[in-house]
């Protein structure tokens, strides 16, 4: 709800330890694409260890890709275990990309690591990350990545030269919509340097994980 200030504190808090029975938090993460969101998210993960951040892994009902383990990439599901599940409100979230073809977070696969006193990430779409702070509330931080403005966002995507220009403009007009998602986030960082980004990040999940 309040964008990031510059003056954060840094102090560095002291993690649960294994075995104490201290459960974990969550961190949610959501933002347009070409905002820079999996890039920081692998940075907490990867760079700072002191979070003890487990990734949360998503179900989905499509087949494999390449080297793609399950449990791993994802919990590969035939449709008609994914549609059980969501008969029997196993999901924290789910969504229906296209007519049967599903993605969602198990609420199993969460709970164990947070159980475990581990930190879960969440890499979400923005529905998703608000239903999985609607759940858990005070428990999770939600982090809104979003772009100085849209114009840099096209630049953004124009320089990864991965995407036609009609693609780059239905990502565009599905980023605005995104955006007016960003109230209701605990905390809007503006990705306009992503070196200073990534130290925002931890700023927050340090400060987050610091308060009882």
């Amino acid at each position: 709800m309040d964008k990031i200030e510059k003056e954060i504190n840094l102090e560095p808090f002291t993690p649960p330890l294994e075995g104490t029975g201290e459960a974990g938090r969550l961190l949610i993460v959501s933002a347009p694409s070409g905002s820079g969101k999996s890039t920081i998210v692998h940075y907490l993960m990867d760079e700072h260890p002191e979070f003890r951040l487990a990734f949360s892994v998503s179900a989905t009902n499509r087949p494999p890709r390449g080297q793609e383990q399950d449990g791993v990439d994802y919990y590969f599901l035939s449709e008609e275990d994914f549609r059980r599940h969501i008969e029997a409100g196993d999901f924290l979230e789910y969504e229906e990309v296209y007519e049967g073809r599903f993605y969602g977070t198990l609420k199993s696969q969460v709970e164990e690591k947070l159980a475990a006193g581990k930190n879960v990430v969440f890499d979400v779409d923005v529905k998703g990350g608000i239903n999985i702070k609607h759940y858990y509330g005070d428990k999770a931080l939600s982090i809104f990545i979003q772009p100085p403005s849209l114009e840099v966002l096209r630049e953004r995507l124009i320089g990864r030269a991965t995407d036609e220009m009609g693609q780059i403009e239905q990502r565009l007009a599905k980023a605005e919509y995104e955006m007016s998602f960003a109230p209701q986030f605990d905390r809007i960082l503006i990705n306009d340097d992503l070196e200073t980004a990534k130290q925002e990040a931890v700023a927050l999940l340090n400060e987050f994980l610091r308060t009882p």
